[in-house]
């Protein structure tokens, strides 16, 4: 696959989110400052959003201090589902009934062991295809038509 991840401060996390999608076997491409630059969550969020939702990139992960920013900011294009996970077992789930394709981490409160759990499960965990979780997507895409 082809992943697009991006952050407003470059920190500890980008080499570790670059190195667990890598080993996941996922191309990948961050935008974003490189060390010690800062740039807008806003426009790097949606500049990654929007290449998902374009079919550019097959999912994103975007990140900022607290991530809530950048989820708000992703979900704001047509298309993305973005989903702030904390944990593993969050990410799990946002794949599964929500068919997320954009992963959204804060910046302040995940570690790069904690990345890496959630990148593992998340790339692990496929979206769930029984007719309820249809239902309810097919519900979400027709508020995103609106």
């Amino acid at each position: 696959m082809r992943i697009i991840f991006s952050s407003d401060d470059y920190g500890n996390l980008v080499p570790a989110i670059r190195e667990a999608v890598q080993k996941a076997g996922h191309e990948c491409l961050y935008i974003g400052p490189g060390p010690g630059e800062e740039k807008d969550w806003p426009d790097v969020t949606s500049e990654a959003a929007a290449r998902v939702a374009s079919g550019e990139f097959h999912e994103g992960i975007v990140m900022c201090w607290t991530g809530t920013g950048a989820t708000i900011a992703a979900n704001k294009v047509q298309g993305i589902r973005a989903a702030l996970c904390a944990d593993a077992e969050t990410a799990r789930g946002a794949r599964i009934w929500n068919h997320a394709n954009v992963l959204a981490l804060s910046m302040r409160k995940t570690s790069e062991p904690l990345a890496a759990e959630i990148l593992e499960t998340w790339f692990a965990t496929p979206f769930s295809e029984d007719d309820w979780n249809k239902r309810q997507i097919e519900s979400i895409h027709r508020l995103d038509a609106r």
